[in-house]
């Protein structure tokens, strides 16, 4: 056990952490991402029973936001048709809010598909327990200033 560092925050998980870099991307996927399809040139690490909110809120803590971009977090777009609310992503706003002061201007959206082919080029990938549906959410790395 370490002192300041959220529990949620495994071994492997701190360790790929830190290992990334100035906009290295990491993707928190809820349970119907194929994470392991997408992953298959990253780092997939399980993490079935945590939802993405609380996942998120732990990493934050830790992990510098892009300020080089105007959307260091993307979300996955609802695709044309689906009848699907995404609350979650209210949930998501309140989180980073917390955590960067620029708040919600630093989400943006990408296409499902195209979100797919970004989150093959991820550093890792965390597959999660989330049901909640497009509730998949992409972090660029900043740096950190001290």
């Amino acid at each position: 056990m370490l002192k300041g560092i959220p529990a949620i925050l495994s071994p492997e998980l701190l360790k790929v952490l830190c290992e990334m870099g100035h906009s290295d991307r990491i993707v928190i996927a809820d349970g119907n991402f194929p994470s392991h399809t997408m992953g298959k040139n990253a780092i997939v690490i399980r993490m079935d029973g945590h939802g993405v909110p609380e996942i998120l809120n732990a990493i934050l803590k830790v992990f510098p936001l892009d300020t080089y971009t105007e959307h260091p977090v993307n979300l996955m777009e609802v695709m044309k048709g689906d009848q699907v609310e995404t609350p979650i992503w209210d949930t998501y706003e309140e989180i980073i809010e917390q955590h960067d002061s620029r708040g919600k201007a630093t989400i943006g959206t990408i296409e499902r598909f195209a979100f797919y082919e970004e989150a093959k080029k991820s550093y890792a990938i965390i597959a999660t327990g989330e049901t909640a549906l497009y509730a998949n959410i992409m972090l660029q790395k900043g740096v950190v200033i001290e």
